[in-house]
């Protein structure tokens, strides 16, 4: 298949680009950068891009947004997080629905921040919406690949858990005060964190895209939510620390504002029931095998 990939240099991007490539799709990325071998060019920000070059694709995988943990949420922040996920992704889905030989299926990340916090609650992909500033973002982010569906495109709205990868997401921020031996639990621990392996994200977007029944969202997380407590006590077991530091909520609300409650604090027990009802395999079902396989 031929398939256009935004987002293709981001951690996911690579580990999905290196899997088509592996599997011998013919891959080309969306991008800033002026057009080129492999690279079609787009301006997110200005809204520009040139619908005759969209032409001709099987599949459209869309994963490019603004980074929502490299700095805290001013108003400016949160603008640049919304604009970035649902003002660039209607932008897309009105262009793609355009073509005279549009894509059969678009691929478009979303997160589980849709949920919001909702505490022990099993979490579908039937569930409602949550409330709070990601939640919101999520379901816009969502509505906006509306015109692609409307024109008949199948899309997939991939509700993405925390990431579990090699060189960059969560783990990246989370290792330097664990191999010092100052990890723990963040606030009361008990909040539930639904992960992913990197290398299974891939796989769920290529199966996506090969499975014609799946349209919708789909959460894409690993079969088991841990809670923080739960997620600490692995990883300080995968890299040998000690996890005896709790880190209080209030620290966090200082440090971070609004941010902590939503990223780090939040509760979200979300559950892969589509891809899992439609046979989806995992590689890292459990977090010690998608931690051990980040970190090696």
């Amino acid at each position: 298949m031929k398939i256009l990939v935004s987002g293709g240099t981001g951690l996911v991007g690579k580990k999905l680009v290196e899997l088509l490539k592996r599997k011998g799709h013919e891959v080309e990325i969306l991008s800033r950068r002026p057009d080129g071998e492999g690279i079609v060019h787009w301006d997110p920000g200005s809204g520009r891009i040139d619908g005759k070059k969209l032409e001709g694709y099987d599949a459209v995988v869309h994963l490019a947004g603004e980074n929502i943990a490299d700095d805290r949420w001013s108003e400016a922040k949160k603008q640049q997080i919304r604009e970035s996920r649902v003002a660039v992704t209607k932008m897309l889905a009105e262009t793609l629905a355009a073509c005279q030989s549009p894509p059969q299926v678009l691929v478009a990340a979303s997160a589980i921040g849709f949920y919001g916090d909702r505490g022990s609650e099993e979490l579908t992909e039937a569930s409602k919406p949550g409330s709070g500033f990601l939640a919101e973002v999520c379901r816009d982010w969502e509505r906006a690949t509306a015109p692609a569906s409307d024109a008949g495109i199948r899309v997939v709205n991939l509700r993405i858990g925390v990431v579990i990868g090699e060189g960059g997401g969560a783990i990246a921020k989370m290792l330097p005060p664990f191999q010092l031996g100052l990890g723990g639990p963040l606030g009361s621990g008990k909040q539930y964190m639904s992960w992913i392996a990197n290398e299974d994200l891939a796989e769920m977007v290529l199966f996506a895209i090969e499975h014609s029944d799946l349209s919708g969202p789909v959460n894409a997380v690993a079969p088991e939510p841990l809670t923080n407590a739960q997620f600490t006590k692995v990883l300080g077991k995968v890299i040998s620390r000690p996890t005896i530091f709790p880190v209080p909520s209030f620290g966090l609300k200082i440090l971070m504002g609004e941010m902590a409650d939503e990223l780090l604090l939040a509760s979200a027990r979300v559950l892969p029931e589509k891809l899992c009802g439609a046979g989806f395999s995992y590689k890292h079902a459990e977090l010690s095998s998608a931690l051990e396989a980040a970190l090696k």
